[in-house]
């Protein structure tokens, strides 16, 4: 009995104080670490409309592919003013000197809302729905086909692919990535990681489909992330990491509560020394 009494505060303590579920904190923690694991999925981004496309033409002949490189890098020329100052007997005078600079600005090409670009001299492409690669090979046929280049080489990248990630990660942003590809753990690792309060084996990746935004979600403790559709993130992709339950029950929580919790340890408290009296008072008298 006077052992029951004196850890009936602990106890109470501990009721009242929020207790977190063990939770799962190792990436793929179902794989042996010195096993290779296989990504069975194949990474094809395709265009879509709204997509800023960088598109460069090459050839041996420089001359040949300057009218196909306007569009791209735009040459502007910047006007800056120099105040130099002479003087003279009656005083000095400020004569201003303009200095011409020309620099160079990539432009690049806005797919719009019916999935096309217009491309010097070829005129209107259609180019949504079709990976960068394919619009490459597109490109290159047409401008030989067409005569204009005999040995074209062209390259096709993303100017504004950027993926946001959301929810529980230290910094929580949009990525702006240079290239085409990125998978979900370097997107993660440029937040600074999934918080301790973060699930690991429930994260949402929000994907434009179809004209609908479609959450998939995946468990980044299982190997299976291989060979998930979002283990490569797409443009506009968005990456939600939800709170663990015991972090939603904290924010839900009577911000009061700490205050209450100290109450009712000094209540138990109280009740039990109360109580330890009293067994001593009839002990006495027995």
């Amino acid at each position: 009995m006077r052992r029951f009494l004196l850890i009936l505060p602990i106890a109470f303590l501990a009721f009242t104080t929020s207790c977190r579920a063990p939770m799962e904190m190792a990436y793929i923690s179902d794989a042996e670490r010195d096993s290779a694991q296989q990504i069975l999925t194949t990474y094809a981004n395709t265009i879509h409309t709204g997509d800023q496309l960088y598109i460069y033409v090459s050839s041996e002949m420089i001359e040949s592919v300057v009218p196909f490189n306007q569009e791209t890098h735009i040459e502007a020329v910047e006007m800056s003013r120099m105040n130099t100052v002479s003087v003279a007997r009656d005083g000095g005078s400020i004569q201003n000197t303009y200095t011409l600079k020309k620099t160079k600005q990539i432009q690049g090409y806005l797919v719009d809302d019916n999935g096309f670009i217009t491309f010097p001299i070829l005129g209107k492409l259609m180019v949504a729905g079709i990976g960068y690669d394919s619009l490459q090979v597109l490109i290159q046929n047409r401008l030989i086909n067409g005569g204009y280049v005999n040995d074209p080489v062209v390259t096709v990248s993303p100017m504004n692919f950027r993926v946001s990630v959301v929810g529980e990660v230290r910094v929580p942003q949009e990525l702006h990535v240079v290239g085409e590809r990125l998978t979900i753990f370097e997107a993660l690792a440029m937040c600074g990681d999934i918080t301790d309060s973060g699930m690991r084996n429930n994260v949402v990746v929000m994907r434009e489909k179809n004209g609908e935004v479609i959450p998939i979600e995946i468990d980044l403790t299982k190997k299976t992330i291989f060979d998930s559709e979002v283990y490569y993130l797409r443009q506009n992709d968005i990456v939600y990491v939800e709170p663990t339950l015991a972090k939603k029950r904290r924010s839900e929580m009577n911000p009061e509560w700490p205050k209450y919790a100290s109450l009712g340890v000094s209540v138990a408290v109280w009740v039990s020394t109360m109580l330890r009296r009293s067994i001593r008072i009839n002990n006495a008298l027995n």
